[in-house]
Formats: structure tokens, C-alpha cells, sequence
């Protein structure tokens, strides 16, 4: 492949976070131009890292990043940061370049129709809805007119129409584009090749095809893999048990024992590590607050919002314990709002009972103490912390003993949303709130999650864009706020 037919390629590329933690090592691989890449690993391999790599955020330890001249990289980030937050969206789009762009409106009225958006333009960014948020991010990726485009989870947040148009988008692109997604659905429909990142020995394989191709290679790869360790390890165990027998013989028989010890070593030396796979997390329960009686919540009214105005709409809706509401609508029309005046009891036409303790799943999650470490913030949710019940709770969402030292801002996205939920498990709550609890998830949480809540015994209300994990869980009374 010549040089002037790749858009990315790492040679021998090594990154450590904080100089204690391997991220890559010795990582080798390149991305043609005009391809559609998926870039996979396990929760916390190191993915968001690559792009960081790419882009020049951040600095290798040792090896070589070539990027072809000419190309602009630009990446759709998975969350707005929240100091831009507060920015206008016309300052939001300005602060993608490094000069002034003095046709700044027209360019963001082009990449708004392109991710189908209506947003003025001196509207605050805080005040969009998640999946407005996602779009956003995807506009000021396409305003700087990238090659490569880099998606961080570009799914999260988008209902199924941004979903549909998203995919279409990437359909036509033609131009080098990277994505990181749990979506296999969504990455199907596009990528032409996987890049994926190993979180134990910190390489990266390169694959060609489709993505459920390409799953298909892996799983086979690692069958393989394992039946041919299974027969390493069967014939170096039998060269061990011969070798004993000899050299319990003695004599010249010594001698062919040190052989068959000889063999033995090299059947293990030959045994591949075959890649481990992301554990799932335990299945856990939600315990729900004790002594819950009555009405757990008491809705009269709500707010939506339409063409950026709001309106009342007024329906009586009553929770209780062991009764689950699912809150649907598209993007934009409030429904994050609404969870969260519910959260803080300040909803306007809505009353929570007295003394019921409600846990809140963020979708940005905000309500986390970004400055605590991951430990003290679990400890915050117990009404009196006790180490062993928050350790053992902790292992269950595989928080390990290093992560615990960690402060919540320093986590990826999905280590961040297994916090949240082993939160949940230690408040031990009355009122259950979840406002799009899959985002960032590994796919191998996501049915165990599903069947916790499903068991939920507390009352609920749910907000998720994804259909095939609500199927999951008990649904008693639906609200669909676009109706």
C-alpha cells in the first residue's frame, strides 16, 4: 500500500497513562483514505486514547503517528464539556477553529440540516436535550470539514430517527471516517473494516469486512485459539508425566526424562493467550426503600417543549411501589427536563411522597462529584457507610481497588455509568429515576441491568431510546409526551 493511499498510520506506538497504566504498546496499523473503520476494545482499553493520539491531544511515549498532508481531523466527542456548556451555539461552533470565521451562520445553518437540528443560534447549550446535545456534536465535528471523521459514540443520546439519519450520513460520507460505538446495528451498515484494541496486551488487531463479519472472524479466531492451547496443554502434560516416569528410572533413562521436560516446555511456550473478553458485571439487585407506602409520586402536570416553546399538558399519573412508568417522546421534547425537576422536587404540577428517597441516573451524569474519588462517592450514598457491604458492591460493578483511588472525572464514560449504578444499589431508594440508562454501557451489562430492573420493587420511571432493552424490563403505564 503506498503512502499516498493512507489517511492514519501508527508504527510501534506506546502510550501510558500517567506513566503507571499501559494503554499501547508497540501498537501497529494503518486506515486507508476514504474508509469506514470501527475502532472496538474492551470498557477502558484505551479507544478514546487512539483518537486523542490522532488528533494530537495527546503525546506516544515512543513510536510514529503519520497523518497524510492536507487532512483535517475533527472529532464528535461523546459528551459537550462542561465548561461550553454556557456557550451560545453560534460560540460553541466558533470555538471548532483556531481563527475567526467571519461566515460562521451559514456554515452552522449547513451542518444543522445536515444532522437535522433547528437550534437558534444565541440559544445556551445547556438548554438542549441529550439527544440535541449528540447532534451538536456531531454538527461541529462535520463544520470543520474533516478527513478523518472521528465518532466517539455518536449513538448515545439519539433517538431512532437521529439514529436513521446519522446512518444514512455515514452511508454516503465519502470521506475517512473512524467510529467507536456498542451499536452493532448501527456499525454494520457502514464499516468496511474493525481496528480493535486489546485491553490486556495492549495491541491492536486490524480486520477487513463488514462488522458482524468481523465478529464472526474474531469468535472463530479465538475457537481455534482455544482448541489448539487445549492440545498444547494435553501434550505437555503428558510429556511431564512421562518425563517423571523416567526420572524416577534413573540412569540413562535420566536423560530421556530431561527431553520429554524439554518438549513439555516448548507445547507451553507455544500456547497462545487467547484474548479475554470483557466479564459482565454480577447481577445485582436495587434494593428499595424500606417501609415505602402510599404515593411514591402524584403527577397533575407537565411541560413539553415544541419548535423551542413550552406548554402545559395536564394527565393525572399516580406511582406507587412496584409500578414502573416508561416517559417516551423524541428528542428535544423535554423529557430530560422533566426527570430532572422530578430529581430535585421542583416539577411544577408534580408532588414526591414525604420521606421517599429518590436515586437518579444522569444520563451526563453531572449529579456525580466529579473532584471525589470514586470510593468516597460511593460512600456518599449510604445513610451509614459500611466498607464491606460498598467494597463488595463495588466488585460487583468491577470497580477495582485502583479505580476506587480514582477521582469520578478521571473514569471513562462507561466506568462512570457503573458507578452510578452501584450507587443506586447502596442508596437503596424509593423512587427510581433513569434517564438513558444504556448509554456508555458495555452490550454485556446491559441485560443484566435490564433484569435489575425489571425486579425493581420501588416505583420507576424510565427513559431509554433503546427498544430491545426496554422489552426486557416491566413496563406497568407508559407517557408519551408527543401525544
Amino acid at each position: 500500500m503506498s503512502n499516498s493511499e493512507i489517511a492514519v498510520r501508527f508504527e510501534e506506538v506506546s502510550f501510558e497513562r500517567g506513566h503507571t497504566k499501559p494503554i499501547l504498546d508497540e501498537v501497529n496499523f494503518s486506515v486507508r483514505k476514504n474508509m469506514k473503520m470501527t475502532l472496538m476494545g474492551q470498557n477502558g482499553a484505551g479507544k478514546s486514547t487512539i483518537f486523542g493520539l490522532i488528533t494530537g491531544l495527546i503525546e506516544p511515549e515512543s513510536g510514529d503517528i503519520h497523518i497524510a498532508n492536507g487532512l483535517t481531523i475533527a472529532t464528535a466527542r461523546q459528551v459537550i464539556p462542561r465548561a461550553e456548556l454556557s456557550l451560545t451555539v453560534r460560540d460553541f461552533f466558533l470555538a471548532m477553529f483556531p481563527e475567526k470565521i467571519y461566515d460562521i451562520d451559514p456554515r452552522i445553518d449547513e451542518v444543522l440540516d445536515i444532522v437535522h437540528l433547528k437550534a437558534p443560534k444565541d440559544r445556551i447549550i445547556s438548554s438542549f436535550s441529550g439527544g440535541q446535545q449528540a447532534r451538536l456534536l456531531l454538527a461541529s465535528a462535520l463544520i470543520q470539514d474533516p478527513d478523518p471523521l472521528l465518532l466517539d459514540e455518536p449513538t448515545n443520546n439519539l433517538d431512532k430517527e437521529g439514529i436513521a439519519h446519522l446512518t444514512k450520513f455515514l452511508v454516503e460520507y465519502d470521506k475517512t471516517c473512524i467510529v467507536i460505538s456498542h451499536d452493532a446495528e448501527f456499525l454494520n451498515a457502514f464499516t468496511q473494516g474493525v481496528l480493535y484494541l486489546d485491553v490486556h496486551t495492549h495491541k491492536v488487531e486490524q480486520y477487513v469486512g463488514n462488522y458482524f463479519n468481523v465478529v464472526a472472524q474474531i469468535a472463530d479466531r479465538i475457537e481455534k485459539e482455544n482448541m489448539k492451547n487445549a492440545q498444547l496443554e494435553k501434550t505437555a502434560q503428558l510429556n511431564k508425566d512421562k518425563a517423571n516416569f523416567f526420572a524416577q528410572k534413573g540412569g540413562k533413562l535420566r536423560l530421556v526424562a530431561k527431553r520429554m521436560r524439554a518438549k513439555a516446555e516448548e507445547a507451553e511456550e507455544a500456547m497462545v493467550d487467547v484474548r479475554r473478553e470483557d466479564k459482565a458485571i454480577r447481577h445485582f439487585k436495587i434494593p428499595c426503600q424500606p417501609n415505602l407506602t402510599g404515593e411514591v409520586l402524584h403527577i397533575s402536570s407537565y411541560k413539553i417543549i415544541r419548535d423551542h416553546k413550552a406548554s402545559v399538558k395536564k394527565k393525572t399519573i399516580v406511582l406507587k411501589k412496584n409500578q414502573h412508568l416508561l416517559l417516551r417522546g423524541p428528542n428535544g421534547i423535554g423529557k430530560s427536563t422533566l426527570l430532572e425537576s422530578l430529581a430535585s422536587g421542583k416539577a411544577d404540577g408534580a408532588k414526591i411522597g414525604t420521606s421517599v428517597k429518590v436515586g437518579y441516573y444522569r444520563q451526563d451524569f453531572s449529579n456525580l462529584d466529579f473532584n471525589a474519588t470514586v470510593y468516597d462517592e460511593l460512600a456518599r450514598a449510604m445513610e451509614r457507610p459500611f466498607e464491606e457491604p460498598l467494597r463488595a458492591t463495588a466488585a460487583n460493578f468491577l470497580i477495582t481497588h485502583e479505580l476506587m483511588q480514582q477521582k469520578v472525572g478521571h473514569l471513562s464514560e462507561g466506568q462512570k455509568g457503573l458507578v452510578a449504578f452501584a450507587r443506586l444499589v447502596l442508596m437503596k431508594p424509593g423512587l427510581l429515576i433513569l434517564d438513558e440508562p444504556t448509554n456508555h454501557i458495555n452490550f454485556r451489562h446491559i441485560p443484566v441491568i435490564a433484569g435489575a430492573l425489571d425486579a425493581y420493587e420501588g416505583a420507576m420511571i424510565l427513559v431509554s431510546h433503546v427498544p430491545e432493552f426496554v422489552a426486557k424490563i416491566r413496563i406497568d403505564e407508559t407517557l408519551d409526551l408527543a401525544k
